[in-house]
């Protein structure tokens, strides 16, 4: 299972200044409010703004509790939020430097925060032009659905479309009435799962309902980020509040239960993709896959019944995993499937590590428990004393391993690894710890991931860890803290970005199908959530919530499921392959800076084997101009290019007559499958390598004329043939044929192969229609044998 987790019309209107939870009782009295500062008052002694805001609020009488920092300000305003009790108000009105205090006010937000990020608006574009999904049909296949939580309210949706043939499988667990007009079927698909537990265990009633209840919560999270319905006032305790909202929030939903708690098994996978074609869904979301390399497609039930589905016109749309920042990790990977990996949003849950020395490193959390405890020390600001996990047991901070000696009452520096990351506070905990600082290590470089930690936590960034470690090293005192800030929306740092942990290209099995196909929003995700299970997902998480902001590609992929479905209902008579061009042919692969897509892992640019087309933009992909369509036959022919053959390919076919394709295919190459996107294999320099592609025109003008650009790849030469399209009544459909010439040799012998990028556009000075162009050097045949 991959798990780990609009520019919008003026109606949206958002708040940086976001209140945390009320408290209890009148005397408490505490507000948010807004402090302006005077910048140029900052003591010489503060190394940033924030430490000096800090320091003014530790400042303030406690009455009955100490201030809290919610952000600090030193861009656009000067000064910072806080929540404050009246007398601490009163206190700071008196400070020299004050120049204002003004009260906090709430404002309309998104909750489901990609809605906007994605620029949705419900008078224009693809919302207003698909009424949100209204009787489209997504079967989610994932650990099944928690039916009471709000996101599944029928409220306002007209009778079950007529065409389902689907049906509410009932249970101890789950009556009849857990099915609605949103939620309109629910099954569960255990067998292989029972079959294959050791000496024949049964479920653990409590954790394994073998109903399709959710007792994981990645169902129930996967199934309202596609459809959810609309749920005012939803937060993971007072993080990301607003309103939440699903991608198609009038599509209705048919959940699948085929992933259980040690896994999910082919033979329930597969049964549950097959029911889901029979009852007549449109769009089937799975984020589930491989952990390792992507099988061959034959032994691979997710493609066999991804071709199926395909065949009886239901979009297939799969997250790409979580085994990035590898090459070659991609899973999902056949051409008939929509594989999406995971991006970031302008929305951020900050926690700032502190140090003695005054520096100050942003971090990350979805930590709502006590605060940090005040220092026993007499040390400055409350800082806490530190200490680097790898000095007392255990750098990955395993539980049982940590020196309880040498961690009771400081805060811990763990480095990422080996166990879940919420697993690691655990530990620091049971040994003592008062809180954790959690470090990335290489592999996953600056991409943070909010988490739910059981102890005040945050996670940090490689260059930030690497430079904490090294003061703890060279400070006979080391100290720290963790300021809490919440919620914070806007243009630092810049988005989307590519999630380190997902998966990558090339394409190990057809290197010439360019995958992942795009990115979509990944990271620190909200939506609804099981009433089972804590927000960490852990046996030894107590809490339960009704939101829950996880990451993952499992997020990515059903965003791209409910736009999917969102187009099937402004298109009705696309195929799913011109719902994928859609998509493809109008991502958009630079940061809302204007600078390219970055790689988090690395903090390089990313590249077409990283991102795919790019980023999603729904409301392009509403109008995209051209499309490229496939058929059915199409496919067959490419599996007969690839090196299947009868009667192994029928594994595909069901229909023998099918296998014709492949002597009637106009298909010279297996790069000459109708791909929205093209991918070059090169041998040596010199090499020539064409690609044939058939453009639908879609646009409003039926006598558009296109014209190409070409964006060439290093030691790369591009020709497109013709470099015109004109189109008429008579002639929607257009072929062109593109020519790549390698003219220096990438890479020497034993060497990485190199790989190079650029683009091939076609436009009508209205539509622009980018499909990424991917070269390597070195990999050999662009065929595939099997």
């Amino acid at each position: 299972m991959a798990k780990l987790s609009l520019s919008s019309s003026s109606i949206f209107v958002f708040s940086l200044f976001l209140c945390f939870l009320s408290s209890s009782s009148s005397s408490d009295s505490f507000e948010s409010y807004i402090v302006h500062v005077q910048s140029s008052h900052k003591p010489s002694l503060f190394s940033s703004h924030n430490h000096w805001h800090v320091s003014l609020l530790r400042s303030l009488p406690s009455s009955p509790q100490p201030a809290t920092l919610l952000y600090s300000y030193s861009r656009a305003a000067h000064g910072f939020s806080a929540r404050l009790s009246p007398l601490q108000t009163e206190a700071l009105r008196r400070h020299p430097s004050v120049i204002s205090i003004i009260p906090d006010q709430a404002r309309e937000i998104h909750t489901t925060h990609t809605p906007d990020f994605l620029g949705f608006s419900q008078n224009s574009g693809l919302w207003s032009n698909s009424d949100d999904g209204e009787d489209v049909i997504i079967g989610v296949l994932d650990t099944g659905i928690w039916p009471e939580h709000p996101s599944f309210s029928d409220s306002g949706l007209g009778p079950v479309p007529s065409a389902w043939k689907g049906e509410c499988e009932t249970g101890p667990d789950f009556p009849a009435s857990s099915c609605n007009r949103k939620l309109i079927g629910a099954r569960g698909y255990y067998r292989g799962y029972f079959a294959g537990q050791v000496n024949g265990t049964k479920l653990h009633a409590a954790k394994d309902s073998r109903s399709p209840r959710d007792t994981e919560g990645h169902g129930t999270h996967t199934a309202s980020t596609a459809a959810g319905s609309v749920v005012a006032n939803a937060s993971l305790y007072h993080y990301a509040q607003g309103t939440a909202r699903g991608m198609a929030s009038k599509a209705r939903i048919a959940a699948y239960k085929i992933c259980w708690s040690v896994g999910c098994y082919d033979s329930d996978i597969l049964a549950g993709m097959d029911q889901a074609v029979a009852d007549g869904v449109h769009v089937i979301s799975l984020s589930v896959g491989s952990s390792g390399y992507a099988r061959d497609f034959s032994k691979d039930s997710i493609a066999i019944g991804a071709f199926g589905a395909t065949r009886h016109g239901v979009v297939v749309s799969c997250s790409a995993g979580n085994s990035g920042p590898g090459p070659e990790t991609a899973t999902n990977i056949a051409p008939w499937m929509l594989t999406v990996g995971a991006s970031t949003v302008d929305r951020e849950f900050s926690a700032n590590v502190v140090t003695g020395d005054g520096k100050v490193f942003t971090g990350t959390s979805l930590y709502a428990g006590e605060s940090l405890p005040d220092s026993q020390m007499s040390l400055p600001d409350s800082q806490i004393s530190l200490v680097y996990s790898g000095d007392c047991g255990s750098k990955l901070c395993t539980t049982g391993e940590l020196n309880s000696s040498l961690v009771q009452g400081k805060i811990v520096l763990c480095d990422r690894g080996g166990s879940a990351r919420v697993e690691k506070g655990r530990a620091v905990k049971l040994a003592g710890g008062a809180g954790m600082i959690l470090a990335n290590t290489a592999s996953s470089g600056e991409e943070l991931t909010a988490d739910s930690h059981l102890v005040p936590a945050t996670m940090v960034g490689a260059k930030a860890g690497d430079q904490i470690r090294d003061y703890i090293k060279t400070s006979d005192s080391p100290t720290a803290t963790i300021n809490f800030l919440g919620t914070l929306i806007g243009p630092s740092p810049p988005s989307p970005r590519v999630a380190a942990f997902s998966s990558r290209g090339p394409n190990h099995l057809t290197p010439v199908i360019l995958k992942p196909d795009v990115i979509a929003p990944g990271v620190n995700i909200l939506a609804g959530w099981t009433g089972l299970v804590g927000p960490t997902d852990l046996d030894i998480d107590p809490r339960r919530v009704q939101f829950n902001i996880i990451s993952g590609t499992s997020m990515s992929c059903p965003h791209v499921s409910g736009l999917a479905a969102l187009l099937r209902r402004a298109h009705p008579n696309w195929s799913p392959a011109a719902v994928k061009s859609a998509l493809v042919t109008t991502a958009y692969d630079v940061e809302n800076s204007g600078e390219p897509l970055e790689d988090l892992a690395t903090g390089k640019p990313s590249n077409s084997f990283i991102h795919g087309a790019g980023h999603v933009d729904p409301n392009k992909a509403l109008n995209p101009g051209l499309v490229y369509d496939i058929e059915v036959k199409e496919y067959v022919a490419f599996l007969c290019a690839v090196g299947y053959e009868f009667p192994g390919i029928l594994v595909f076919l069901q229909d023998p007559s099918l296998y014709d394709a492949c002597e009637t295919s106009k298909l010279r190459t297996a790069g000459d499958l109708n791909y929205p996107s093209f991918a070059v294999v090169f041998g040596s320099t010199g090499d020539v390598v064409k690609y044939k592609r058939v453009v639908k025109n879609v646009g409003s003008n039926v006598d558009a004329v296109y014209e190409v650009g070409v964006k060439s790849p290093a030691n790369v030469e591009i020709d497109v043939s013709p470099s015109k399209l004109e189109f008429n009544k008579e002639k929607s459909e257009l072929e062109y044929e593109v020519t790549f010439k390698s003219v220096v040799l990438g890479g020497g012998v034993g060497s990485v192969p190199s790989q190079e990028f650029g683009s091939i556009e076609w436009t009508d000075g209205d539509h622009v229609v980018k499909s990424p162009v991917a070269v390597q050097w070195g990999k050999g045949s662009s065929a595939q044998s099997f």
